[in-house]
């Protein structure tokens, strides 16, 4: 263990990453976007599809980031330049960090936006959230959605101040059984509904007539934000496992856990629009982003119990989206005191003023600030936009370089083989990271960019 790794916070073992790593990645990702793209993309053929890729491309990732980590004992720069001290090393390193950096704010706007639903179904039940208008006017109503992520960006610095042992995993080890049993208890009432049937036919019966291109895109821009992939948030993971402790059985756990808690997100949102929406299913699935915000709440509020029902389902949302956030704010603070020296406390307090800067401008972004755009887009679809779609496909190009022309792919091997641990996958990981995973993230990028400037349409 180099010195890095000696000066640093970490992990207390094995549960305490693989609770980490999966907290950061089943998120909002997986209970919000995840189903609705099922729903929009043909159900069963965009699941098989992005199956295929969370066991490939999705994979390969996880392991060459966390292995990354561990290698070097440091957050993304520091890892990056470990290695090289070359332009692409700083590049390569700073991008992974600024990332997650960018992605907090507005992600914790959306966090804010669940606890105002958690918080009106606990105090008056689901029928004011029935209208449409409820939604729209709650987001553009001033200062409130403001006062909502201020409430959600604070739960998560506090965690962030009280340190890695102490704070994540500690709150991880708590909330990730509570998401589960929550999501088992929902998966069971929603399959068990008159005419879920038909639903749960949608979801895994592939019909490959609705197959196409963007199918295959869209299944792999959502690989990044389930499985937390290029946020320099495994790298940062990473650098806290202790070497004893086998990457490929953690980060394989950390995979299979993640992609279930995706499909039972699946399963309980769409047969319940099947279920409960009748004639209207089709129109329904193709909600987009709002099926959590306008389509779910109907469908609660017909329901016997609907308000229990959507007290748990906001809960289940409420804790998914805080363990991420969590993750995407420890990667950034981890940053700041490799390379800038801070303590704990000075790191918390910097990102909590950046967080509270930037996430003025999405939380205001449909109201007060709705006339301000950023090539026709409003702050928290900029945001998005430049992250997800442009930042991430070049830092996972980037991690791919790393590895296959500055570390070389049999130095990462190593690492994952340290002290004889199995690395069962190693034909294909060295298959992907040498040609295919830079490709397919080009692909993304060129795809997703292209998309916003009205060239293709997904």
């Amino acid at each position: 263990m180099n010195e890095n790794q000696q000066n640093r916070g970490g992990f207390s073992g094995k549960l305490g990453f693989v609770l980490a790593a999966a907290g950061a990645s089943v998120g909002l990702g997986n209970i919000w976007r995840f189903p609705y793209l099922a729903a929009k993309y043909g159900g069963g053929v965009f699941l098989v599809i992005y199956l295929i890729l969370a066991f490939t491309f999705g994979y390969t990732m996880i392991m060459a980031e966390t292995a990354i980590g561990r290698l070097t004992g440091k957050s993304p720069v520091g890892a990056f330049q470990t290695f090289s001290k070359s332009k692409f090393a700083k590049f390569g390193g700073w991008i992974n960090a600024i990332i997650p950096i960018l992605i907090v704010p507005y992600y914790s706007v959306i966090g804010g936006w669940v606890l105002k639903y958690l918080w009106t179904n606990i105090r008056y039940g689901t029928k004011p959230m029935v209208d449409a208008e409820f939604f729209t006017g709650f987001i553009s109503n001033g200062w409130e959605p403001f006062g909502w992520f201020s409430l959600f960006a604070v739960c998560t610095l506090i965690i962030i101040f009280l340190g890695v042992e102490n704070g994540i995993e500690r709150v991880t080890k708590t909330m990730m059984p509570v998401l589960v049993i929550l999501a088992v208890i929902l998966t069971a009432y929603s399959i068990t509904r008159p005419g879920a049937l038909e639903g749960v036919r949608y979801f895994f019966i592939p019909n490959f007539s609705k197959f196409s291109w963007m199918t295959v895109v869209t299944a792999l821009g959502q690989m990044f934000y389930s499985l937390s992939i290029a946020m320099g948030i495994l790298i940062t993971f990473g650098s806290y496992m202790k070497k004893e402790i086998s990457i490929e059985q953690s980060t394989e756990q950390v995979e299979v856990f993640d992609t279930l808690i995706a499909v039972m997100a699946g399963l309980m949102i769409i047969p319940a629009v099947f279920a409960f929406s009748g004639a209207d299913a089709g129109k329904n699935l193709g909600a987009g982003p709002s099926l959590m915000f306008i389509t779910m709440p109907s469908i609660f509020d017909s329901m016997g119990i609907g308000r229990v029902i959507a007290i748990m389902f906001f809960a289940l949302v409420f804790f998914a989206a805080l363990t991420s956030s969590i993750a995407l704010t420890e990667s950034a603070a981890s940053t700041f005191e490799d390379q800038l020296g801070w303590n704990r406390h000075t790191s918390t307090i910097v990102l909590g003023v950046i967080m509270f800067g930037l996430g003025a401008l999405s939380a205001l972004g449909y109201g007060t600030l709705a006339n301000v755009k950023i090539i026709g887009m409003q702050f928290l679809d900029f945001f998005d936009f430049l992250t997800n779609s442009v930042m991430m496909p070049i830092a996972a190009i980037a991690i791919c370089l790393l590895v296959t022309r500055v570390i070389s792919v049999e130095k990462i091997t190593e690492e994952i083989e340290l002290g004889g641990k199995p690395f069962r996958r190693k034909k294909l990981f060295c298959f992907m990271i040498k040609g295919v995973s830079p490709v397919l993230a080009l692909i993304i990028l060129l795809s997703s960019v292209a998309n916003a400037f009205g060239i293709i349409s997904m």
